[in-house]
């Protein structure tokens, strides 16, 4: 079976990791034609010696990452003002900027900060947003993605993701050249990081709870494969499956009640839903074929799978019902003879997923309102892709000259960036929800 096959490339590829330290780079590999030209000025700053945060740098980092935005360079601003009356909108429409955005920060005397900003409509002349955020000084870079998503929502009407994670499998290797994987998290913009669980053996597959205080994923830590939940806060876990042959491929329900899963232990892969309330288990197909990889409808009332029951991986969709009844899955890809690895945006309204063309693994969205297919990359070996909580993005693990990094494709696959070690690998990627 092909599935079969690609199980085991990948299982082999995560052994072939070589040594990290996980700190995650962002390269803008592609901007976007035509993206709104915007000023971020460097923010005044009211307190001693230097800013502790480069505030500015970071708002102008995340929106150029969003592919919507292009911000101008600090060297061409003729002009910093540091709030809206000081803002002489000529200068900014001579450099054909639509939007400028002004702040200060101010030092406090309980030692926070106060973040002031205001947003500037550059043609019409007037203030479009502006707040003022109290934040302690491990907090500014929390502060400024809040700065940024307030900005995004303001000019596009479109949730920002900026204050949101990520979540990944990254294998160092210590003195004795043993591997050593590790579940971690960071910012979406790859800072922060947190290490939530390590093992010497292999972590795979992991998945955010609706309420992005969890994570369910795959350990072979005890010798076998199985399916653990684990607090990223507490770091408290609990072990969900650990039946006899395969446990993989968890998923969390919207509702943050249910995981659906892939396990074999009726002797062949199938589909189930498991009640984390009373760890009651639901096979929901029953094919000769391997199905797996489910993700769930963000209505909660369906799945999206792969299976090969057509003779090649395909994405097939199943109906649920509140007493785990189902439809008879039908089949929602025709393009080419490989798609597998759903990631299902949250307005259900596309399906991403790791397609096959001439020999490559890329990355592929389609709509599940008109049908219409597109490829967004062109690699050799995509995988793992998972929808930004405002659909507007998908980040999904490639290689880059033999070595694991992460990359993120806009929707309509004009903008793409990068996230790579500073050496080594790392996989997996899965966007959180929204705080």
């Amino acid at each position: 079976m092909q599935i079969n096959k690609l199980i085991i490339i990948l299982f082999l590829f995560f052994q072939g990791l070589s040594s990290a330290q996980a700190v995650l780079k962002i390269e803008i590999t592609q901007g976007m034609e035509g993206a709104t030209p915007i000023a971020i000025v460097p923010f005044d700053w009211v307190g001693s010696g230097l800013p502790p945060e480069n505030i500015n740098q970071i708002i102008a980092a995340d929106l150029q990452r969003s592919g919507f935005f292009s911000p101008l360079p600090e060297q061409d601003m003729i002009s910093r003002p540091g709030e809206a009356s000081q803002v002489m909108f000529a200068d900014w429409r001579a450099l054909n900027v639509d939007y400028v955005v002004v702040g200060r920060m101010l030092s406090q005397p309980d030692g926070t900060f106060q973040i002031q900003f205001q947003l500037m409509d550059v043609h019409k002349g007037k203030q479009m947003a502006g707040y003022s955020i109290r934040s302690r000084q491990p907090e500014l870079r929390t502060t400024a993605h809040q700065i940024s998503d307030i900005i995004y929502k303001t000019v596009t009407d479109v949730d920002g993701a900026f204050d949101t994670h990520i979540a990944y499998i990254t294998v160092t290797q210590n003195r004795k050249s043993e591997r050593l994987y590790r579940l971690a998290i960071a910012d979406a913009d790859g800072h922060n990081e947190q290490i939530v669980f390590e093992s010497s053996k292999p972590l795979m597959s992991p998945s955010w709870s609706p309420d992005g205080k969890q994570l369910a994923y795959v350990s072979f830590t005890s010798g076998r494969q199985e399916v653990y939940v684990q607090n990223v806060i507490t770091r408290e876990s609990r072990l969900v499956s650990s039946s006899k042959g395969l446990n993989g491929a968890p998923v969390w329900s919207p509702d943050g009640k249910q995981l659906a899963l892939t396990l074999s232990k009726d002797g062949n892969p199938e589909i189930y839903v498991v009640n984390l309330s009373n760890n009651k288990f639901t096979r929901i197909t029953r094919h000769y074929a391997i199905d797996t990889e489910a993700t769930w409808m963000p209505d909660g009332k369906g799945l999206i799978f792969t299976s090969d029951r057509g003779g090649s991986p395909q994405l097939y969709q199943v109906e649920l019902n509140r007493q785990g009844a189902v439809s008879r899955p039908k089949r929602i890809t025709f393009d080419g003879n490989y798609n597998a690895r759903a990631s299902v945006s949250p307005d259900g309204k596309r399906v991403a997923m790791v397609h096959r063309e001439n020999g490559r693994f890329t990355i592929a969205v389609q709509s599940l309102v008109n049908g219409r297919f597109q490829v967004l990359t062109t690699s050799r070996l995509d995988e793992s892709p998972s929808f930004s909580p405002n659909g507007s993005m998908i980040i999904y693990a490639t290689e880059d000259n033999y070595n694991g990094v992460l990359a993120a494709v806009s929707v309509d696959g004009r903008a793409h960036q990068r996230l790579s070690l500073q050496s080594g690998d790392v996989r997996e990627p899965a966007w959180s929800p929204f705080k």
